[in-house]
């Protein structure tokens, strides 16, 4: 003799849907993660800089900027500069990009992809980015403004 089952409550379909969703969000998100770790582009502009392609990209008006701290960082060589603690971002190996704090206490926006880095302050945080040519963007940056 074969008996069925009392079939489950609404309570599971919902919440078997719910992880479905939540799986298809992240599987989304970190699609975009991997998009965006090779199409972010730094523009420097009449008005400031803007950094694109990003979770974590904005614009930083140029009045923001303290332009006489902007230089050129060999991390390798300048440990006080080094992400310490990464507070809202993506640390991977080879790829830092969002909020940390630097050892020297300082915060931090990165788009870190190796040790030589344009450093840019600001009147709140600063700015590390890894740009292929990284004097030839201070020169562009300078020029502009």
């Amino acid at each position: 003799m074969e008996f069925e089952l009392v079939p489950p409550s609404s309570t599971a379909w919902v919440v078997t849907l719910s992880i479905i969703a939540v799986c298809l969000a992240l599987t989304l998100l970190f699609a975009y993660i991997a998009y965006s770790m090779r199409n972010v582009a730094v523009e420097v502009r009449n008005d400031g800089l803007r950094i694109k392609g990003s979770l974590y990209g904005r614009f930083i008006p140029k009045e923001d900027i303290i332009k006489d701290g902007v230089r050129t960082l060999d991390l390798s060589a300048e440990r006080d500069y080094k992400p310490k603690i990464r507070t809202n971002g993506i640390g991977l190996p080879g790829y830092k990009e969002g909020w940390f704090r630097l050892r020297n206490g300082e915060k931090a926006l990165l788009f870190v992809t190796s040790d030589v880095v344009v450093y840019v302050p600001t009147k709140d945080f600063a700015v590390m980015l890894s740009v292929e040519k990284p004097e030839a963007f201070i020169d562009v940056l300078r020029a502009t403004w």
